[in-house]
């Protein structure tokens, strides 16, 4: 059975929560739907590091929007495939990978353009349907497989 997209991202938010107390690390979920921050965890000197979930349970994260600076990390959390009792797989990418992996991307397609934001975001300028550009890339598990499992990023931000 296929859940509901929008219980998918809660489900990500909690399950990256979970997983970093269980690391004993405090993680605080922030609510709504327009943000760019899901959870949020300090480190010894208080300094935030906000946390972005983004789960999937087909073939890519769809429309994904970066992260847009050095104190942020962005979890993708697969659930593609899983049972219900299953643990989901867990990717965790800071900036600089997030950037490692567009700026790779970008130059796969030389016959796109397609500019970062000041959010690092992906922004397709070529026409698309119905004249805008496209806001994000979708990432699928190939481009991210070094990143599995990779809680350190975390934790050792943390000290």
């Amino acid at each position: 059975m296929k859940t509901d997209p929008e219980m998918v991202g809660v489900a990500a938010e909690f399950a990256v929560a979970s997983e970093l107390c269980r690391r004993n690390v405090y993680a605080q979920p922030t609510f709504g739907h327009l943000k760019r921050t899901d959870l949020l965890i300090f480190g010894k000197n208080g300094r935030p590091i906000r946390i972005e979930a983004k789960g999937k349970q087909s073939k890519q994260w769809p429309n994904c929007k970066g992260i847009a600076d050095h104190n942020s990390v962005l979890v993708l959390v697969d659930f593609a495939g899983k049972a219900e009792t299953d643990r989901p797989d867990f990717y965790i990418l800071t900036a600089n990978d997030w950037l490692a992996f567009v700026k790779s991307e970008i130059q796969k397609r030389p016959d796109k353009k397609i500019e970062l934001d000041s959010d690092n975001c992906p922004i397709w300028t070529t026409q698309v349907k119905g004249g805008k550009p496209y806001r994000g890339m979708g990432v699928e598990v190939k481009d991210v497989s070094p990143h599995k499992e990779a809680w350190c990023k975390i934790t050792d931000a943390l000290k």
